[in-house]
């Protein structure tokens, strides 16, 4: 009788946390499971409600989870992710060093300061493949998020940018969303070309069905007759104040701006725009799994997002609205995958990030374009998303690439 080999896979988020990346490794999980023994390491589940997150049984999986107890902090704040990361950090390493003999790939999803590093030199040592997913750039993305005049910025890069380097070098595969981001990391850590796989983050498409959903219309009281919606994490970087004084400023009659989601920014926003809710703006939750739902009752989806940080990824929302069939006005940068998604594709219009003034515009001339046209953009966006963000075909190649390491 074939022993069937072991994965490890290390989970920053997983279910039943109702964000893309925890989804993701759901799914990998998942298809992993029909040809190996899985194994997924995580920390308590605090996303994005903090540590009020209902009871979850994991026990009818078809892997293994093991929620480890190392810290986690209840709100999304810089110290509070990073401490909790190198806790993590830790935890996984102490996983490892006792079940070395039953691992036979590692899969670790979160950048965990200097643990990630260690897990791969570990790996390394005791040659067990070694898989880095790179969905942002780190530690970059932690100084960028930290106040210019902060007097450790170049001293943080100083210190942490060896340990990436050395835990990249080490590893087997790289798995990046985007060509920019392997274009970066060749240039900045030496990391051979020949190591990466440039898989996007994946929709199942299968959800995206177009049907009219009466419970969330009657949310609405009414539709107007153009619906602007902003559908996502309802965070600092977003920028969705942008958002809401653009569509103000645009002041197209008969109009509504939804925003949809939670999180850390939502109350804040909801003060400042008091004056305008609900008569222009609404702010709606989505249960999980309803975003196909809620999305359909939008005629144009916005996205925002503040400068400097859609430059090297897509974020995950981008697949979710080219699934819904609807036209996009996005304010990122103008340099970014995200940026070019949508020309390529034809599904919408793009301008500069954090410029209120043309994302006005662009909402005026969407709200002018015959319905023929809008609807042509969404079913270009569609067929876009089909092509690069399908869960089949995506999740078939990443699962393919651990089935290759794992049959060396």
């Amino acid at each position: 009788m074939k022993i069937k080999k072991n994965v490890l896979i290390i989970a920053g988020v997983f279910f039943p946390e109702p964000v893309v990346s925890s989804k993701i490794l759901y799914d990998l999980a998942t298809e992993l499971s029909l040809k190996y023994n899985v194994t997924v390491l995580r920390p308590k589940p605090t996303r994005p409600m903090g540590f009020k997150i209902p009871f979850y049984d994991v026990s009818n999986l078809a892997f293994k989870v093991i929620e480890l107890n190392s810290y986690t902090h209840p709100k999304s704040t810089l110290i509070g992710r990073m401490y909790e990361s190198f806790s993590m950090g830790l935890h996984s390493v102490k996983f490892i060093k006792k079940n070395l003999l039953n691992i036979d790939l590692i899969y670790n999803a979160p950048w965990q300061l200097v643990g990630r590093y260690m897990i791969a030199k570990i790996a390394n040592k005791h040659d067990i493949p070694f898989i880095i997913p790179v969905q942002d750039v780190y530690p970059e993305s932690i100084i960028s998020k930290l106040p210019k005049w902060f007097p450790f910025n170049k001293l943080l890069i100083y210190l942490l940018l060896p340990y990436d380097k050395l835990a990249l070098l080490y590893s087997a595969k790289i798995h990046t969303i985007s060509e920019k981001i392997k274009k970066y990391l060749i240039t900045t850590r030496g990391v051979d070309k020949d190591k990466f796989l440039v898989i996007q983050n994946w929709q199942n498409e299968e959800d995206f069905i177009k049907f009219n959903n009466q419970n969330i219309l009657n949310k609405l009281d009414s539709k107007p007759p153009i619906t602007f919606m902003y559908l996502g994490n309802i965070g600092p970087l977003a920028g969705i104040e942008i958002l809401a004084e653009a569509f103000i400023t645009a002041n197209i009659r008969n109009s509504i701006l939804i925003i949809a989601g939670s999180g850390s920014a939502k109350e804040s926003l909801i003060n400042r725009f008091r004056d305008y809710i609900p008569h222009k703006i609404k702010f709606l939750d989505v249960p999980d799994g309803k975003v196909p739902e809620t999305q359909f009752i939008a005629d144009v989806m916005v996205l925002t997002i503040k400068k400097g940080f859609s430059s090297t990824s897509v974020p995950s929302k981008l697949p979710a609205y080219m699934f819904s069939s609807k036209p996009i006005i996005a304010s990122v940068d103008e340099n970014s995958d995200t940026a070019q998604s949508i020309l390529d594709s034809g599904c919408g219009w793009v301008c500069e990030s954090e410029n209120t003034d043309m994302l006005a515009k662009l909402m005026i001339q969407a709200s002018l374009t015959d319905e023929t046209k809008l609807n042509q953009m969404g079913d270009s966006g569609y067929q876009y998303a089909l092509n690069n963000f399908s869960r089949k075909n995506n999740l078939q190649k990443l699962s393919k690439a651990c089935e290759d390491l794992l049959s060396l």
